[in-house]
């Protein structure tokens, strides 16, 4: 399949040979097969994933319309009170729980009555009203399940809204939001403690989609959080940008993963966002390196530098000095070589530099400046 082949080039009146031997002929061969397969195989893993976090809010929409109808219920309170008692109670649990763990802002916005979640209003009103009439003094507790399937219902369309906008405002910045959810999921562990609703164990599907909707909209926020949004140097200095460039010490074309900030000898080199010191050392072209995570699979790498002002372990906020400029490793003179790297793939930093600040300080302010869910009387 690979045999010799020769290939011969006349110029100026010389002709020259160039012989391709079958293991070269194979060894390219090889690569290019294991690049389409690594490339399959992503592909697959982001469609799979994507299927599945559909299928899984399709079924949990079917659940919910298969929950028990008002006439059930009033039987179900008819039976026994008292269970029914220690399901609301349990139930209620599970809200203050969700509400002590939510951020101050997230009950500052207002819900449309977007149609991501099912509405119970006609089916609670009615269930009150049969209650009223068969079993007056459970009455009381008909109002308050009423009040909390609403405020369940009003909090997932509000969580669903919201992690919308984020995703907006990541792709804005040229981001899949689906890498974001997947390097997210990726770094996650713990005892498994399953949640419970009624006093049974089981868990009413509309508040298990409220969990789900409340964890992808912490997600996505947290991504957005962590993109850089501090110029690590002078942007008036980029003397080199992202992509495929004229390589200053052989002139042959070359790939450039990131962004040069020119600048003297010694010149602070500022953390381009918060995040945690991941490494501290000298790597090969990079000279003397600090890598910052930010989570989410995004890291930054600041390189050629003088000298370090950070050490592995360390925390650092967005502006904080971590070295100085310099030239060590391969170098033509004093500058900042500054990457952006998601999931170990570089990608270029400008658009976030230029861009993230606007888009967060947008973000915040809307979450800042509305109404909150009403949580009913």
């Amino acid at each position: 399949m690979f045999p010799e082949r020769e290939f011969f080039m006349r110029s100026q009146g010389q002709v020259r040979f160039i012989t391709i031997t079958s293991r070269v002929q194979m060894v390219t061969a090889g690569l290019v097969l294991s690049a389409l397969v690594g490339w399959g195989i992503s592909m697959a893993a982001m469609a799979i994933g994507q299927y599945q976090a559909s299928s899984e809010r399709a079924e949990l929409l079917s659940r919910e319309a298969q929950v028990a109808t008002a006439e059930s219920r009033v039987e179900a309170y008819r039976d026994d009170l008292a269970s029914e008692t220690a399901d609301l109670s349990k139930r209620q649990d599970y809200l203050d729980g969700i509400l002590a763990m939510l951020p101050e802002d997230l009950m500052t916005e207002g819900v449309d009555g977007e149609d991501t979640v099912t509405d119970s209003t006609e089916e609670s009103a009615e269930l009150i009203s049969m209650i009223e009439g068969a079993i007056p003094e459970a009455a009381g507790l008909a109002r308050l399940e009423a009040r909390q399937l609403a405020f369940v219902e009003r909090l997932t369309r509000y969580s669903d809204r919201r992690a919308a906008r984020t995703e907006q405002a990541i792709r804005s910045l040229g981001l899949d939001p689906r890498m974001v959810m997947i390097a997210d999921e990726q770094a996650q562990g713990g005892p498994f403690e399953m949640l419970a609703s009624d006093a049974d164990g089981s868990l009413d599907p509309r508040f298990e989609r409220l969990a789900i909707s409340l964890s992808r909209m912490s997600s996505l926020e947290r991504g957005l959080s962590e993109i850089p949004q501090v110029m690590p140097a002078d942007m008036r200095n980029i003397s080199s940008g992202f992509g495929y460039r004229r390589d200053p010490f052989n002139g042959r074309g070359a790939m450039h993963s990131g962004l040069d900030f020119r600048g003297p000898y010694g010149a602070p080199i500022h953390a381009a966002a918060d995040g945690h010191v991941s490494f501290v050392g000298n790597k090969s072209g990079y000279g003397r390196v600090v890598e910052i995570s930010h989570g989410n699979g995004m890291m930054t790498r600041y390189a050629h530098m003088s000298r370090w002002n950070a050490r592995v372990g360390q925390d650092v906020v967005a502006g904080d000095v971590i070295g100085n400029i310099g030239s060590t490793g391969r170098s033509t003179g004093p500058h900042l070589h500054f990457e952006v790297r998601i999931n170990g793939r570089a990608v270029n930093p400008r658009p976030f530099l230029e861009t993230a600040p606007n888009v967060l300080e947008e973000a915040r302010a809307e979450y800042a400046h509305t109404d909150g869910p009403d949580h009913g009387e």
